[in-house]
């Protein structure tokens, strides 16, 4: 892209609607976004990028910028890693062929947690159909509001907390490539890749500075330090790494509706690091009213 437009401002780049595990369209997640005063907003629902037109088409009515961007998943060893993917291109065949691949394998790996939980509580795969749109990426999200809706948790993060924690027995991980070839994806298809939400285990759980580095030579762009689940210890690491390897800071809700409490725009990036993303993107344009 030859650069930034000049208008730009503070934009929460981590939302969620209903195409992945958010619980409002892209139409009404820009209408939220109007109305909490945003100058813009990223969508990034899970390995896809099929929210895109819906969000574009609400640009101009609702005047909120859009950033187009995904949420790569990525494992590393047992631990989830997830990379937001900005302004890619969504018909590079590289990064197709990958999220086609997680989302089957997600696909599949839901039905089997249903399968399990299904053994010692009412509960099928309908119901999990249930609390889905069409077109929707269906995971754990799903299952935990299938579960609220036949009253075994009371909300969806109990259900995290209980029946799909780890310690139950129900869940299992799903395929997903590791962190350093996220990178490298995100960058051949023209996009700008920032680790998200690195802190939410504490310090001690941070990504290790051998395996950083090595994304940073890939081409990691920054660290999503601003957001409500990194802990206070883990920011302060966060920050630090952060100026040792150069690396930007975004800020972003992770906004997901009702499936979180996390308030849209209640941490945001600066217009001068989404200007620096905007002019490092080369895989799709930003929307700007």
């Amino acid at each position: 892209m030859s650069g930034a437009p000049d208008a730009v401002g503070e934009a929460d780049l981590h939302t969620h609607s209903t195409v992945s595990d958010g619980t409002e369209s892209p139409t009404r997640l820009m209408e939220q976004a109007a109305a909490a005063g945003l100058w813009g907003i990223a969508l990034t629902d899970h390995d896809s990028t099929s929210g895109w037109a819906e969000a574009a088409a609400a640009v101009n009515e609702t005047g909120v910028a859009l950033i187009r961007g995904m949420e790569l998943s990525t494992r590393s060893g047992f631990m989830s890693v997830h990379m937001l993917a900005y302004l890619v291109d969504p018909l590079d065949e590289g990064l197709l062929a990958e999220t086609a691949r997680i989302r089957e394998s997600r696909l599949s790996r839901a039905e089997e947690i249903v399968r399990r939980i299904g053994r010692d509580y009412a509960l099928d795969w309908d119901d999990v159909l249930a609390q889905t749109a069409e077109g929707t990426t269906i995971g754990r999200p799903h299952i935990a509001d299938a579960l609220v809706a036949r009253g075994h948790v009371a909300t969806r993060s109990a259900a995290f907390e209980g029946i799909l924690h780890p310690r139950a027995g129900y869940a299992h991980p799903h395929y997903a490539p590791d962190p350093l070839t996220g990178v490298r994806l995100i960058r051949a298809a023209g996009g700008v890749p920032v680790l998200a939400h690195p802190g939410t285990r504490g310090a001690e759980r941070v990504m290790g500075e051998d395996t950083l580095a090595r994304l940073v030579d890939a081409g990691l762009f920054g660290l999503e330090i601003d957001h409500p689940e990194n802990r206070p210890d883990a920011k302060r690491r966060l920050r630090e790494l952060a100026t040792r390897y150069k690396l930007e800071v975004t800020g972003s809700s992770d906004y997901h509706g009702a499936g979180k409490p996390n308030r849209l725009g209640e941490l945001r990036t600066s217009a001068g690091v989404v200007e620096r993303i905007i002019a490092e993107a080369s895989g799709a344009e930003p929307l700007i009213p």
